[in-house]
């Protein structure tokens, strides 16, 4: 595919590097006349010196018939704006990488349908997801790039004596912002429908609402009795380290945030007044035992320092911390954290290489995942004029069985559908399709 990278910094050239490796056709502009002569030299792409958010430069780069523009400069603005030129000017998907909190807060203003852009990605948003999604749900299938983030999956097993044990699923009393995707039984899957009738022993997929998934995992537990309150320790009062505080439900979690810079203490005191946040230097082993990192449920380093976040680790672990979780971004970390004994490790650069990985598609195709059985996957389709899952309901449509639309994206609103809506131009959709099926699918929703 055709690839227009905006800027050659860090983060520029590691993607140009990936997505060289996988034989992609790579165009690369940078304003720094440097970077263009360092990458022009290292990788087997293009690269233009010039500034990313004129007109000029990006029909230099060919930017009409460009199949995804990714707009990673260290400048927010520059990355809305390039971004959202490149798209008008004919590419055909658009990304724009972000870090203020401000961009991705559509309750404000919406930028990303304001500037038609297809995606703002935020690595440090993700990576604090990513740890998020392993405190509460260990077993849920990241899908960050899906409806703005806002949806996830997540597989459990019905157990003897649950609510759900030989109830049909269109009795289950579940959120309606939380479909069963999927049921596997016995070695077989297929897509749920609402005749399905769950045994004991079945697997099943929730998509959904994060807090309402989370919710609806009781309906699948022999027992509904409440748990304590699990207690989560950060070090790092930065932008994943907040993001993660905020993802946790203080009903669930008892958050304590530790943050060595005073200003950004009485910040998060007022984002964050359901946690406790600490002006303190969590690198100091008695600093965390004082803060409880002996009695932690998870201890989670995210300071900006890969060297910090591991030494924290280590101490916690040797204090008592059940479980601990870092964020390493150096590749040449990975054999070391593992024999250190920490749990999960998150690097911002995975996590960014699966976003965009995930976007490399053709045709409807936004993104897709597939689930771990590897025989179902999850599309993100975008609804274009003349597709014909437009011409009738969806309960008209020939998807049972076979396509199960779980969530409609309309006007920057996501809803769950029911079997009398009609999709609509503009529309994008979150679907469950069975691979044996996906070419005759994926024909419905392309001209």
């Amino acid at each position: 595919m055709r690839v227009l990278t905006l800027g050659a910094g860090t983060v520029g050239h590691w993607i140009a590097d990936m997505l060289c490796r996988r034989r992609h056709d790579v165009t690369v502009i940078d304003i720094d006349p440097e970077r263009v002569r360092q990458i022009n030299s290292e990788l087997d792409v293009r690269a233009i010196q010039g500034s990313a958010s004129q007109s000029t430069i990006l029909f230099q780069a060919d930017v009409c018939s460009a199949d995804i523009c990714l707009a990673v400069t260290g400048d927010d603005e520059a990355n809305v704006v390039a971004a959202s030129m490149a798209k008008a000017l004919g590419a055909r998907r658009a990304l724009a990488r972000v870090y203020a909190p401000a961009f991705r807060d559509a309750s404000t203003f919406d930028y990303q349908s304001h500037f038609g852009i297809d995606a703002l990605l935020s690595l440090e948003q993700l990576s604090a997801f990513e740890l998020a999604r392993a405190i509460r749900n260990p077993d849920a299938i990241p899908l960050e790039h899906f409806a703005r983030g806002h949806l996830e999956v997540y597989e459990t097993e019905v157990e003897a004596k649950s609510q759900a044990t030989d109830q049909r699923l269109r009795d289950l009393k579940m959120p309606g912002s939380v479909r069963i995707g999927s049921i596997e039984r016995d070695g077989d899957l297929w897509l749920a429908s609402g005749e399905d009738e769950l045994q004991v022993g079945d697997r099943v997929s929730l998509i959904g609402m994060p807090s309402d998934v989370n919710k609806s995992r009781a309906l699948f537990a022999a027992s509904t009795k409440r748990s304590k309150r699990r207690s989560v320790l950060i070090a790092g009062g930065g932008e994943i380290g907040f993001h993660i505080a905020r993802a946790l439900p203080s009903s669930d979690y008892r958050i304590t945030l530790l943050e060595f810079d005073e200003d950004r203490c009485e910040q998060l005191a007022k984002l964050l007044p359901n946690c406790t946040v600490v002006h303190a230097n969590a690198n100091r082993r008695s600093v965390l035992e004082d803060e409880g990192g002996g009695s932690a449920d998870y201890f989670v380093a995210c300071t900006g320092s890969d060297e910090s976040n591991i030494m924290a680790c280590v101490e916690a672990r040797e204090l008592g911390s059940r479980r601990v979780m870092a964020v390493v971004g150096r590749p040449d970390y990975a054999n070391v954290v593992g024999k250190l004994g920490i749990d999960h490790v998150v690097s911002e650069r995975d996590v960014g290489a699966r976003q965009i990985l995930g976007f490399l598609n053709q045709g409807a195709v936004i993104s897709q995942s597939r689930l771990p059985n590897g025989k179902i996957a999850v599309y993100e389709l975008e609804i274009v004029e003349g597709a014909r899952v437009t011409e009738g309901t969806l309960a008209d449509l020939p998807l049972a069985g076979r396509c199960l639309i779980t969530a409609i994206q309309r006007d920057s609103y996501i809803r769950m559908p029911t079997a009398s809506d009609q999709l609509k131009p503009g529309d994008i959709v979150v679907a469950l399709v069975d691979q044996q099926h996906i070419t005759d699918c994926l024909a419905l929703f392309n001209r």
